[in-house]
C-alpha cells in the first residue's frame, strides 16, 4: 500500500481558481453526463426547485418519457394529461404545454388561450408538417418538436425556449412563434413564409424560396390579439436550410404596434 503525503495548504491568494465545466454556467446537466454522473445529477436536481410546469397532452410513452427527461434538466416539471383533463387549463396555471398537431389540438389550445392564467402559455406542437402548424397559426403555436423525436434536437429546442417558459422574460428578446407571414418583394412578387422567432427589431422565417439578402420586402402577419400588421424591412441573412432573417425598417412607424404587443406579451 502506498500513502500519499498531503499537499501543503495554499493560501487564498495563491490558490488557483476552480474551473467549472461549461454547462455549469447554464445550470444544465447534459444528457450525456446523466448516465455517468447519475449520483451528482440526482443530488443537484434534488436541490433545484421546479420553477415551471408543462402539460404533456396525449403523448405516447416514448416521446413522453424523452420530453420529461429533457425538461427536467432545466428544472421544469412535466405532467401527463389526456384530452379529458383539458379543462384543468381553465383552473390551473401551466407555463407551457406539448400536444400532437392533430385536428383536436385546436380545442385544447383555445381553452388555454381563453384562460386568464394560461392565455400566454408557451405552446409546443409535436410532429406534423408546417401546414399542420399553420392550421393553428391564429392560436400562436410557439415551436414544434419534429418527429421522429430525437434527443439532441429536443434538448436544443427546450434550451432555446426555457427562459420564456420559466418567465425570465427580460432576458428573452426573441419570441418563438409560428404563424403565417405574407411577404411582398420590391418588384411586386408575393410569397408565403412561416415565422420562427420574432422581436421588435426583426424576425426569422422559413420558406421554399427565400428572397435574396439585401432585398427590400414588406411583411404582414397577425398574432393572437394583434390584428394583421404590415412592416417594411430588408433581408439580412439567408441559410442553406431555407431560413432567412428580416430586419425591420426603424423608420416604419407601424413597427410600434408590434413593440407594444411584445411588451404586453412578456408582461402578462
Amino acid at each position: 500500500m502506498y500513502l500519499l503525503a498531503p499537499a501543503p495548504a495554499l493560501s487564498k491568494s495563491s490558490r488557483p481558481p476552480k474551473r467549472l465545466p461549461e454547462w455549469a454556467f447554464e445550470g444544465v446537466i447534459p444528457l450525456g453526463l446523466m448516465s455517468t454522473s447519475a449520483t451528482t445529477a440526482a443530488a443537484l436536481h434534488a436541490h433545484r426547485k421546479s420553477a415551471a410546469r408543462v402539460a404533456l397532452f396525449e403523448l405516447a410513452e416514448a416521446p413522453r418519457n424523452l420530453l420529461t427527461e429533457c425538461f427536467r434538466q432545466f428544472a421544469i416539471e412535466t405532467l401527463p394529461l389526456t384530452r379529458q383533463d383539458a379543462n384543468r387549463l381553465q383552473n390551473e396555471k401551466f407555463e407551457a404545454c406539448v400536444l400532437p398537431l392533430e385536428p383536436t389540438a385546436g380545442s385544447i389550445i383555445e381553452l388555454a388561450r381563453e384562460s386568464p392564467s394560461n392565455s400566454r402559455m408557451v405552446v409546443f406542437g409535436l410532429g406534423g408538417s408546417a401546414q399542420d402548424a399553420m392550421r393553428f397559426s391564429k392560436l400562436c403555436i410557439n415551436a414544434v418538436f419534429h418527429e421522429p423525436l430525437e434527443r439532441t434536437e429536443a434538448v436544443k429546442l427546450v434550451r432555446s425556449t426555457r427562459m420564456l417558459v420559466m418567465h425570465e422574460f427580460r432576458r428573452y428578446v426573441r419570441i418563438p412563434v409560428m404563424t403565417e407571414v405574407g411577404i411582398t418583394t420590391a418588384d411586386g412578387g408575393r410569397l408565403t413564409a412561416t415565422s420562427q422567432e420574432i422581436s421588435s427589431g426583426g424576425m426569422s422565417l422559413k420558406t421554399s424560396h427565400p428572397p435574396e439578402p439585401g432585398s427590400m420586402v414588406e411583411v404582414s402577419f397577425s398574432l393572437l390579439t394583434l390584428p394583421r400588421i404590415w412592416v417594411r424591412g430588408n433581408v439580412a441573412w439567408r441559410k442553406s436550410n431555407k431560413t432567412f432573417g428580416i430586419r425591420f425598417d426603424t423608420t416604419d412607424d407601424r413597427r410600434q404596434r408590434l413593440k407594444d404587443w411584445i411588451t404586453g406579451y412578456l408582461d402578462t
